[in-house]
């Protein structure tokens, strides 16, 4: 039976086949794929995401004002000077003098404008401690923060003559500099961290060093040829920096599941006794066929976010459905070719005292099998007591996920954002303090025939007055008009500050009643509401309303492929209610840890009160198509037993058991690099480690080590039910059942190169 010839039929075993048998021709299709993939994307440039495309609503119409205008608003900066003692005041001399040293320092550098003092502008607090020196950054100001480093320099050193004083520098320029810095210092700490990680991973699993490179050099690969085609695709969906992370997330994830899935079945095979070629037919017969179900489905939810109407999100779906399905074809073309011509040398650079084959021959045991003792203790429980297993583990993740109805989103602020971290948050509370909003006004761009026209003068001074009266701002209210453009810019500090729910409630009072009463009275006149607490609600209104149809779509045609490709409406109904209990069970721990801070300290977080925004929908379409891997892997595996002939209760035996080994090297590698973000410095990215990491780590342990099979043997032959009324759909289950045919004789040439130094299938 071993070494029986095997014929296969369907699109993955077809390629696997053409690949092994023109090997040379496969490996240099792909290495010409890529390098015309990322010439073309230098040729075609990389269209970004513009301000007005990141938001509908308001956010998006005072962005589309100010661009259509031609207005380039530079990025402001204030100089926060406070007293430290309870009794100074910004009247003092020592207290003018510094503020003279400010405004002098910062006019030295070179890169600043329209530098104000705060005697002539007010902007004195309440209490008379504290005072801002305010000043534009010169130049555009989305790339202001990589010029604000000499003024930062420029304030320090003024700091060092004036113990007495707190002399910080705040400001949109200065703020995105620490976003960036975090953000690409995380992602750097990310990207060199994870593909080590994974390589290790895939050491002690495969025992070689050669078959641990394939999978991470398939992905690396898949990710250089998305980069390109990124940036032809930027010129029909823009792109933006976002998206490139979670590309690199999602590639490497899935290009090493890919080829972890192929790889490991033919070398189960060859350990099993098949000769090289045979193994290699049936590994892209059924694990070929098996990545090609999942990454067709992990497509179809990345899709999902196509859906939202976000621009961020729409090139996230693309960049990511694009990764998924460069790396699915690269592991059913490429990887056969690799593996044919390696042949034995895919045992190379092999690790004392891992996987001794020498023992498995003796014993006749697969590598699998090897593996799995601890889930064939596990299973034969499961099976013992089913329906007590689905209580159990269906209760425990339940329990888990209960906290998620509670979930509260928004979009975190500053000091949310970093904690204690970073010095700039201190300064950031102090000014909100002091100023309450100061730090993220809200602005109201006024569109007008004729901006200085006497209603409209008239309207803007009276939207002035009215916004500090009705409450919602207690000043000042800055008004910056350009005339040529007839559009004028106002900016209104927010009561509430830092504190998003009082601040909103500030923000309804602007838009719902002030502005109505004042710049709406006059005919003509736009006055869309934007800045960060406005965009923040804005943008969480939009998500909610994306929730709905992003979750329809990628269900419904998750559950119509898992119907396709395995001809069981049961199949498919268990599949997306597993899916939906993981996604559950990640956002009941989301909400416990960082909304609730319980046990926050343990992932060295801290409980923000809330989830960031974007986080629920991007984890549920990610989350989604990745489980969907294993889960499509175990279930091909107990199915290819049953139509084997195997009983039910075997099948999933022999299913879960074989895929063990694979699925849980897979889960470690995602688990792993998923913590990674876990142990960055912003909330934001510690959330989405955690989410993602907790999420396949359930997946791959009580959703597909328990709960499937258990659900599974309840349901016995019931699995397999696919009504008659429904047998008109195709039928896409053929490649997973390899059907024996004769062994070639002894006398019948075989195939040139047909060995295990390179191997051939015969035609």
């Amino acid at each position: 039976m071993g070494h029986r010839d095997v014929r296969v039929r369907g699109f993955a075993a077809r390629a696997g086949g053409w690949s092994a048998r023109h090997r040379w021709a496969a490996v240099g299709i792909w290495v010409l794929f890529v390098v015309l993939s990322m010439a073309a994307g230098s040729a075609a440039g990389r269209v970004e995401v513009s301000s007005s495309d990141q938001l509908k609503g308001e956010t998006s119409q005072a962005a589309r004002i100010i661009e259509d205008a031609g207005i380039e608003e530079p990025a402001s900066e204030s100089v926060l000077v406070q007293a430290k003692a309870p009794g100074g005041k910004a009247t003092d001399e020592g207290f003018r003098a510094a503020v003279a040293q400010v405004m002098a320092a910062v006019q030295a550098t070179g890169e600043v404008t329209e530098v104000t003092s705060p005697y002539d502008t007010q902007s004195i607090s309440k209490d008379g401690r504290t005072a801002l020196v305010q000043f534009d950054m010169r130049g555009d100001g989305e790339t202001a923060g990589e010029r604000v480093e000499p003024v930062l320099k420029a304030v320090a050193e003024v700091q060092k003559d004036h113990d007495a004083l707190r002399i910080e520098e705040i400001g949109g320029a200065s703020m995105k500099k620490t976003f960036d810095d975090a953000f690409g210092d995380d992602f750097k700490q990310a990207e060199y961290s994870a593909v080590p990680v994974a390589l290790g991973i895939l050491l002690i699993a495969f025992g070689a060093l050669v078959a641990a490179l394939l999978p991470v050099a398939l992905a690396i690969t898949a990710i250089m040829a998305t980069m390109g085609l990124m940036g032809v695709a930027s010129h029909l969906q823009p792109m933006s920096d976002t998206a490139n992370s979670v590309m690199l997330l999602v590639g490497l994830a899935v290009g090493v599941d890919y080829c972890l899935f192929y790889l490991r079945r033919e070398r189960e095979e060859r350990a099993a006794g098949r000769d090289a070629a045979t193994a290699l037919q049936i590994a892209a017969a059924t694990s070929g066929r098996a990545v090609i179900v999942s990454g067709v489905t992990v497509c179809v939810a990345m899709a999902g976010m196509m859906f939202t109407g976000l621009a961020d999100f729409q090139a996230m779906g693309l960049a990511s459905l694009m990764v998924v399905a460069v790396a699915m074809v690269g592991s059913v073309t490429v990887l056969p070719a690799l593996l044919s011509l390696l042949g034995q040398r895919v045992e190379t650079g092999r690790i004392p005292f891992l996987h001794p084959d020498k023992r498995r021959k003796r014993t006749g045991r697969s590598g699998a099998d090897a593996e799995s003792r601890f889930w064939k203790a596990v299973l034969k429980v499961v099976l013992a007591k089913p329906g007590l297993s689905l209580v159990l583990a269906g209760g425990a993740l339940l329990a888990v996920a209960a906290p998620a109805l509670g979930m509260r989103t928004q979009e975190l602020t500053l000091d949310q954002e970093f904690g204690d971290s970073v010095p700039i948050v201190a300064t950031y509370d102090r000014l909100n303090e002091a100023f309450p909003g100061g730090s993220d006004p809200a602005q109201v761009i006024v569109r007008a025939k004729d901006v200085d026209a006497p209603e409209v003068k008239a309207a803007l001074a009276d939207f002035q007055k009215r916004a500090v009266s009705s409450g919602a701002s207690r000043g000042p209210v800055d008004i910056k008009v350009h005339a040529e453009e007839n559009v004028a810019v106002v900016s209104v500090p927010l009561v509430g500050g830092s504190d998003q729910d009082r601040a909103e409630k500030s923000l309804a009072v602007i838009r719902d009643e002030v502005r109505p009463a004042t710049l709406g009275a006059v005919d003509g006149v736009e006055a869309p509401v934007t800045g960060q607490v406005a965009g923040s609600k804005d943008f969480n209104d939009q998500m909610t309303g994306s929730v709905a149809p992003v979750f329809a779509f990628v269900v419904v045609f998750a559950f119509l492929l898992m119907l396709l490709c395995f001809r069981s409406l049961t199949i498919a109904v268990t599949s997306i209610v597993l899916n939906l209990l993981s996604v559950g069970a990640a956002y009941g721990i989301l909400v416990a840890v960082f909304q609730h801070g319980w046990g926050a300290s343990l992932v060295g977080a801290q409980g923000v009160g809330a989830i960031v925004t974007w986080l629920p929908l991007f984890l549920f379409v990610i989350l989604f198509g990745l489980s969907m891997d294993y889960h499509v892997f175990v279930v091909s595996r107990i199915r290819e037993a049953k139509t084997r002939g195997d009983a039910t209760r075997d099948a999933i035996t022999h299913g879960v058991v074989t895929t063990a080994g694979v699925v849980t090297s897979a889960a470690v590698i995602m688990v792993a690099v998923f913590a990674i973000f876990g142990t960055l410095s912003m909330q934001s990215m510690k959330q989405m480690g955690v989410g993602l990491a907790a999420a396949v780590l359930i997946d791959a342990t009580i959703i597909r080590g328990v709960l499937l099979p258990a659900v599974m043997a309840l349901l016995g032959e019931a699995n397999w039910y696919f009504p008659k009324w429904l047998r008109w759909l195709p039928d896409l289950t053929h490649d997973e059942t390899p059907e024996p045919i004769a062994a070639p004789s002894a006398a019948r040439p075989t195939t040139a190169g047909a060995t295990d130094e390179g191997v051939r299938i015969p035609v």
